[in-house]
């Protein structure tokens, strides 16, 4: 019999189920709708400056993009020199026979007749014991 006044007297059923409240006047209308308007313009432009900073053409993108290009820029005039150097090489060799000569002992491994080639290695590092 106890149980049953403490489950009629509980707190959730003192609890009035909520009810909705009518705006009584058009001022508190108009304050409400103002307010949600500025929670909407806020969340749209909270989205728009995440987007304007971290997406796909973003700040961060950018910045990534601008590093890259320093890079191939870098690359592609390292690329030029070594062109360049390639070319006057090509040069010499086409103008020169020392040159020829020289190119054609250091990449073909020739020699003249009565050479002989000495080919020394570098010895191994010593073991050190403790």
């Amino acid at each position: 019999m106890l149980r049953e006044q403490d489950q009629a007297t509980s707190p959730a059923q003192d609890r009035r189920p909520r009810v909705r409240h009518r705006l009584r006047t058009p001022q508190e209308a108009r304050a409400w709708r103002r307010r949600i308007t500025g929670y909407v313009l806020f969340a749209a432009a909270f989205v728009l400056m995440v987007n304007a900073l971290v997406g796909e053409n973003g700040y961060l993108a950018t910045l990534q993009a601008r590093g890259e290009r320093a890079r191939l820029l870098d690359q592609v005039s390292r690329m030029r020199t070594k062109n360049q150097q390639l070319r006057e090489e090509i040069h010499q060799i086409r103008t020169n026979p020392k040159a020829l000569e020289e190119a054609a002992r250091r990449e073909l491994n020739m020699m003249k007749p009565g050479e002989t080639v000495i080919i020394l290695k570098d010895a191994p590092p010593a073991k050190t014991t403790k």
